[in-house]
């Protein structure tokens, strides 16, 4: 299944774990990538997120002719050194977030991945997104 969407990701304990992006066309997606590439995350894929399952768990990579491309939205289209694929630990929704949400999931697949609302161009959004990825683990620990 292709997907709309950009996904980044920050190596945890040894393994690469994913930022899935959703958003509607020119919401922020690539924008919120490219910040957070400095700080500390891998591109995977921007734009279109080819995703699968294996053994339960949800896994993403970049079409083969988007592989490495990154659009900074006003320049131009760069190249980027990719991973070639993650695990996807959740998914982050472009949109206004509630100040204190109740936690929420999304399932694609018939893979049930956590769901967070972030605003992708408040300065501490990729702060955010690192954040989430310690939050959200430590959950998913706790249910194994």
């Amino acid at each position: 299944m292709i997907l709309h969407a950009g996904l980044i990701a920050r190596r945890k304990a040894g393994l690469w774990r994913g930022v899935m992006i959703e958003g509607p066309s020119g919401s922020g997606k690539s924008d919120l990538a490219f910040r957070a590439l400095d700080q500390g995350f891998r591109l995977v894929a921007d734009d279109r997120v080819l995703v699968w399952v294996s053994e339960g768990r949800l896994y993403g990579r970049a079409p083969d002719t988007l592989r490495g491309l990154i659009e900074v939205r006003g320049l131009d289209v760069i190249t980027v050194e990719p991973l070639p694929l993650c695990e996807i630990g959740f998914m982050a929704r472009l949109e206004t977030p509630e100040r204190m949400p109740e936690p929420t999931t999304k399932t694609i697949l018939g893979i049930e991945i956590p769901l967070l609302a972030v605003n992708p161009f408040e300065t501490s959004a990729p702060a955010k997104l690192s954040r989430a990825m310690e939050v959200f683990d430590a959950a998913h620990k706790r249910r194994i």
